[in-house]
């Protein structure tokens, strides 16, 4: 099928100060302490009340003596980790997941379903080779493409085929995503103790290194490993500590990939620290491509949730989107929180509170852990997180609250056009007309100023039953923005099928657990995100299944030579501007390209390419001082291309 577009984004700036001569890349995106638990102590009341029998293989991953009657006091039922699951698990606070009763219904229902009408391509399964039930739970994902090859991609992700010995697990793709091959046996196994996962994955632009972060043992007891992969995700070895604490929980992290920022190369993880103040807000950075990481930085001494660290494109400057959760619940009213760093990392303020706002949930808590609201019945839990993204000094978020009456849960996007310190009104992203729920969003922004949000989504259903194939619960939907967020096209369908609500019946993680989180990212051709998805049956009972698709940018600018913002020190006449694919040449005239008004006089293009050049008899750079070229909305056509 021939498909052609047309340009939705063709402005862009150009600071030219004559004299100084410094070109500018191009923008790219790109509990206690642990060890061994041999019994329950005797002090454990609660534990001892319940009379539960605790399998050796937990026992064994737990803390030695640990006294349960101190988990509201050390914050565990408030960490989102697999370990404090475990703890929880093990103290009779939380059951572990039970296979849901299901019938032997295949796919095939599903497979008749309507394929997307606008957003992805085809799904991919990340979960390659066989499966042992009820060790099958994979979610929680964290996806992040190579910007200098986007035919790299790696997902981290959480992994119970080794629990409770390893929770974590990751697959890549060599091919843009059409394509992944699951990492088996996982690397992230071995080299800092037992992983508990929490999956972080970062590119590291000056060595071309991937890196996958997680909870580990062997970095404090519970604090924060790293592996590394130079090879594009094939192969991993062990890195540094990140951080060696005893309680961390919630990580996070962003690259800086610009070469033309100040703080280029620079890696962050920020974590929710439960030794420090209940579960203080800290970051770390690394400034030698990860070899160390500094001291942590306290970025709020008291809890508030860790939503998402990330960073400016253009400038450097690094965000973290945090959470009141109001004390927990679902009646706790949610505040979103923003904390700005202009100095790398160094210092930290927070730039913007929001007006309270009502969870989403079903008006129903974890059965065994009433801080965590749920979207069914007391499971899943989700207390409104979403993922934040910035680029040129316009910050965006999104994040989920209540609906009206009883629409359990909606989308919802804020955006800041003054580097976090207010945001508009928020925009809700779903468009349905239903009561039926939509939760836990992901957001990324590509080099070009697209933004495309994807979300967990309800209104085609009008029921869910856990773990049952025959009953058709959520798809993924989406919403894309081309101009960095002023307006957005039309919700639409993102991923290829409506999947039943997966079970999660691994005894060794908490019973309303599916992945707390799923993180994006952007190349300058492509958003790329992962999913927990319930398509595929496994002993009859629909399962926790990680898939991931990807959607292109779409037609736009990605940069030009002079680059956006840099300075130089003559008055050029050839100016080389690059776009995200293949240009109509019968399209392309001279005059569409100007600078300071002045349009080009000629200009250069080869079919196929993605390049043009145009040229001025004489400069059009006369004075110093802030220039401006410009290419009009539509000027130029992308090239018919085979979808």
């Amino acid at each position: 099928m021939k498909k052609k577009s047309t340009s939705k984004s063709g402005f862009f700036n150009l600071r030219v100060l004559i004299g100084l001569f410094i070109v500018l890349a191009g923008v790219f995106l790109a509990l206690v302490g642990l060890g061994t638990f041999s019994a329950i102590t005797a002090g454990s009341a609660q534990a001892q009340q319940k009379q539960k029998i605790i399998p050796k293989s937990i026992l064994q991953a737990l803390p030695p003596g640990f006294d349960c009657s101190t988990i509201h006091e050390k914050g565990i039922d408030k960490m989102e980790s697999l370990r404090a699951g475990l703890i929880m698990i093990a103290c009779g606070e939380s059951p572990g997941g039970s296979t849901s009763p299901a019938g032997a219904f295949s796919q095939f229902v599903q497979n008749l379903l309507p394929l997307p009408l606008a957003y992805g391509a085809t799904d991919v399964d990340l979960i390659t080779g066989t499966e042992t039930f009820s060790h099958v739970t994979q979610s929680e994902t964290y996806t992040t493409a190579n910007p200098d090859n986007p035919n790299q991609i790696v997902v981290t992700y959480n992994d119970s085929r080794t629990a409770s010995g390893n929770y974590s697990g990751g697959s890549f793709s060599s091919d843009g995503g059409a394509t992944f091959t699951r990492l088996t046996p996982s690397p992230f196994a071995s080299g800092h103790g037992t992983n508990f996962g929490d999956p972080v994955t970062l590119y590291n632009k000056p060595t071309s290194t991937f890196f996958g972060i997680f909870i580990a043992t062997g970095c404090g007891g519970q604090g924060l490993g790293s592996w590394k992969s130079t090879d594009g995700g094939v192969t991993w070895a062990s890195g540094a500590c990140v951080h060696t604490g005893s309680s961390d929980d919630r990580e996070s992290g962003w690259s800086d990939t610009n070469p033309a920022s100040p703080f280029f190369g620079r890696m962050y993880v920020s974590w929710n620290n439960f030794a420090v103040g209940g579960g203080a807000l800290q970051v770390v950075r690394s400034t030698d491509n990860g070899a160390t990481w500094s001291a942590p930085v306290t970025v709020v001494n008291t809890f508030i949730r860790d939503v998402q660290i990330t960073g400016d494109l253009a400038t450097g400057t690094v965000y973290i989107a945090g959470m009141n959760e109001g004390g927990g619940g679902t009646a706790g009213p949610r505040s979103n929180k923003i904390y700005r760093s202009t100095d790398g990392g160094v210092t930290w303020t927070n730039t913007y509170t929001g007006p309270n706002f009502t969870g989403p949930s079903d008006n129903t808590t974890c059965s065994t852990n009433s801080y965590f609201a749920t979207m069914f019945s007391g499971y899943w839990r989700h207390m409104g997180w979403g993922e934040p993204a910035a680029l040129n000094n316009i910050v965006h978020y999104v994040y989920a609250q209540h609906g009206t009456g009883v629409d359990a849960g909606d989308v919802y996007y804020i955006r800041s056009t003054d580097s976090g310190v207010t945001f508009s009104a928020p925009l809700k992203l779903n468009t349905d007309a239903t009561t039926r729920p939509q939760w836990q969003p992901n957001l990324s922004v590509s080099p070009g100023g697209t933004l495309f949000a994807t979300w967990y989504d309800a209104r085609e259903s009008t029921s869910c039953q856990k773990g049952n194939p025959a009953v058709p619960c959520y798809r993924m939907w989406g919403r894309k923005s081309t101009d960095n967020g002023a307006t957005w096209l039309a919700d639409d369908m993102f991923s290829d099928v409506v999947t039943p609500l997966p079970a999660q019946p691994d005894a060794f993680i908490v019973a309303c657990y599916v992945g707390d989180y799923d993180y994006a990212s952007a190349t300058a051709a492509n958003h790329v995100t992962s999913w927990a998805d319930g398509r595929v049956p496994i002993s009859g009972t629909s399962q926790q299944d990680a898939f991931t698709d990807r959607d292109l940018v779409g037609f736009s600018v990605t940069t030009a030579d002079p680059a956006c913002g840099s300075v130089i020190d003559t008055q050029p006449t050839d100016f080389t501007v690059n776009f995200s694919d293949p240009v109509d040449s019968a399209t392309i005239q001279a005059s569409d390209f100007t600078v300071n008004g002045t349009p080009a006089d000629n200009f250069s293009y080869q079919d196929g390419s993605t390049t043009i050049f145009f040229f001025f008899n004489t400069s059009p750079v006369v004075d110093q001082g802030p220039q401006t070229m410009h290419i009009p909305a539509g000027a130029f056509n992308q090239a018919s291309t085979l979808i």
